[in-house]
């Protein structure tokens, strides 16, 4: 699973996907293990960065379980079932506050330039 996760935040990023951030959420809901939140500047780069996830995933056959909010592109998500992926604009990113909703989750950030780092390494490895 760590790896689909890095995998996933590199597609994103590949696609221009900014601020993305990875929270651990199995201790706080029993919908997932981990969310992944992203930013894009427009409809179509989340659109572009949410097909890039699903053809990732694809390639290791895994696939989407749900997908909701492709087509208005304002804030998609797509559910792999322990892994759900958020990706917004910016607006809407700020208008939901998902980030400050789920406060409580350990979250790292992804940064392409790092992403073998122990921190995010470890953080991806914490079982609460």
């Amino acid at each position: 699973m760590n790896q689909e996760i890095k995998e996933i935040c590199h597609a994103i990023a590949d696609k221009k996907g900014v601020l993305i951030k990875v929270l651990n959420v199995r201790d706080l809901t029993s919908i997932a293990d981990y969310f992944i939140l992203a930013s894009t500047r427009n409809k179509k780069q989340s659109q572009a960065a949410a097909d890039a996830v699903e053809d990732k995933m694809a390639e290791k056959k895994v696939h989407c379980l749900r997908k909701e909010g492709y087509r208005e592109g304002d804030w998609i998500l797509l559910d792999f079932g322990d892994v759900i992926v958020h990706i917004f604009t910016d607006d809407e990113r700020r208008h939901y506050e998902l980030d400050s909703l789920w406060s409580e989750a350990p979250a790292e950030e992804y940064h392409e330039e790092d992403d073998e780092a122990d921190g995010f390494e470890g953080m991806l490895k914490v079982k609460r």
